[in-house]
């Protein structure tokens, strides 16, 4: 299981896509013992949206990413 405490560029270049695979599912059944450890995967997703965007394709519609036209 992939540690969210401390999220760096190395551990997510070590990232696979069946981790990141194995993430989104967490994710999506949302079945966490309570909302913090949820949250910590919800921001290891970010920042490999960040990072690897091509990793996490599949699974924008977790992150509720969307661009702001602020003008």
């Amino acid at each position: 299981m992939i540690k969210t405490a401390h999220i760096s560029e190395q551990s997510i270049s070590t990232l696979t896509m069946v981790d990141v695979a194995n993430l989104a599912t967490r994710l999506e059944q949302d079945d966490y013992p309570d909302a913090f450890e949820g949250l910590n995967d919800w921001h290891l997703l970010r920042a490999i949206a960040f990072q690897r965007p091509e990793m996490v394709e599949s699974y924008m519609h977790l992150l509720d990413m969307e661009a702001y036209d602020e003008a």
